[in-house]
């Protein structure tokens, strides 16, 4: 588990001045990286790390810095835009990696002359997705929104009896998902009326959002090989955001008996920037079980996750119409929730896929789940927000919504903060519903 270290002292500045606005998702403290490339250039993908308003591009850095021996390796990967090599390196390299980022960008650092053509502003770059996905797991940790979504049809016992002992997920499709900015087409699939006789075919009229966040995987485990919680989160890189856009009418029909196909298949955004786990240390919290609820097995249980296992990430999502565009207004929250709100932890996510001897490599993507709050003020989907489509919204300018309509955007934001820490954000994770095809 990664521990906190000089890096991370509130008190660092850089020399990038807008790295030190109180109000940046990307302080010296936080140095996540993604893949970019400036705008219209056509260069070759390669990685960077955003920090204020710039981005330090590893490429040009690659030859300005004076690597040490161990590092330049590791420099070379990262310059070629092969996050997935730097990331399945063992922890040791990431963290020097840091350490060296840290020291480069800091105030007074002896590197600013040599660095400072190396750096391109936000606004001038365009993302791809920050590393290669091989697999996709969904996961389902979020137990107010379970809680909900099972309330909607089965009002007795809206949770399923293996809830509370088994991280339930399913394998997702990884070719289809984009990184934020992404325009996806509305989705066509079977679906059925509950008074009618047959299914019919058509543009799913109850598409949604789902408020997650991505686990990246980092060092891989050898199949057959299980990775046990004192060693889980050495095999993790970091955390984005993630929005699961599911199409809840086809999700209904097709659901049982083998769960999710085409009602999740055809989109999923993730943001551009992946916060490693060295940068969240210092917002990390104990986690523990509510009285009465059953205590994981030992196989889900660890000194150190019930010390220190959860992780406080405020979550919000936002929704801005093609109406609201048009007429130069805001994006509207809908909802605020928190990771600390989960019912599983990033340590027994990956302790529980590989249990059985599966092998994840590095750049999978492990979804947490809907991460809904205790009360509709968190709720993490439309699907919660307005009672399975019953009771629309209505947003500022007049608009109503009980699911999401073509020309409409959903923004993702994260981020973490606490007294004696540097907040830390994660950027925004956008997507836009088109017009089926």
């Amino acid at each position: 588990m990664s521990q906190q270290d000089h890096t991370l002292d509130p008190s660092l500045a850089s020399w990038v001045a807008s790295a030190n606005d109180a109000s940046t998702d990307f302080p010296i403290q936080n140095l996540p990286y993604g893949r970019i490339r400036r705008k219209g250039s056509g260069e070759p993908w390669r990685i960077g790390v955003a920090i204020g308003d710039q981005v330090l591009d590893l490429r040009l850095a690659l030859d300005a810095m004076p690597w040490s021996d161990t590092l330049r390796p590791a420099a070379r990967e990262l310059a070629s835009g092969d996050l997935n090599a730097f990331m399945a390196r063992p922890m040791a390299d990431r963290v020097a990696m840091r350490a060296a980022l840290s020291h480069a960008l800091r105030a007074g650092s002896g590197h600013q002359r040599a660095l400072a053509g190396c750096m391109v502003l936000q606004s001038d770059i365009e993302h791809d997705v920050p590393c290669r996905i091989g697999d996709y797991t969904d996961f389902y940790t979020g137990i107010h929104h379970a809680t909900t979504v099972g309330k909607l049809f089965r009002p007795d016992s809206p949770l399923m009896p293996n809830y509370k002992w088994v991280p339930i997920g399913y394998h997702g499709r990884a070719s289809s998902i984009g990184v934020s900015g992404q325009q996806f087409r509305r989705p066509k699939g079977q679906t059925k009326a509950a008074d009618a006789a047959e299914p019919s075919f058509g543009p799913s009229k109850r598409l949604d959002y789902e408020l997650e966040l991505a686990v990246f995987v980092g060092r891989p485990n050898e199949l057959g090989e299980p990775v046990d919680m004192a060693r889980a989160e050495d095999h993790v890189f970091g955390l984005a955001l993630f929005n699961d856009w599911s199409a809840r009418d086809i999700q209904a029909w097709e659901y049982q008996p083998l769960g999710p196909f085409l009602a999740k298949n055809f989109a999923s955004t993730v943001s551009p920037w992946i916060v490693t786990m060295e940068a969240l240390a210092p917002f990390r919290r104990p986690f523990e079980r509510p009285a009465g609820d059953p205590q994981p097995l030992p196989y889900l249980d660890s000194p150190a996750n019930r010390s220190t296992g959860a992780i406080d990430v405020t979550l919000e999502v936002l929704l801005h119409t093609q109406a609201m565009r048009d007429a130069g207004l805001p994006p509207h929250r809908l909802s605020q929730s928190s990771f600390l709100d989960a019912y599983w932890t990033v340590a027994q996510l990956i302790a529980h896929h590989t249990v059985n001897g599966c092998n994840l490599q590095a750049g999978d993507l492990l979804g947490t789940g809907t991460l809904s709050g205790p009360t509709a003020a968190g709720a993490g989907s439309l699907l919660e927000l307005t009672q399975g489509g019953k009771v629309p919204i209505t947003l500022p300018n007049g608009q109503t919504r009980t699911f999401l309509e073509d020309g409409d955007t959903i923004i993702l934001r994260g981020w973490c903060e606490r007294a004696g820490a540097r907040r830390i954000g994660f950027g925004e994770c956008a997507g836009t519903v088109l017009a089926p095809r």
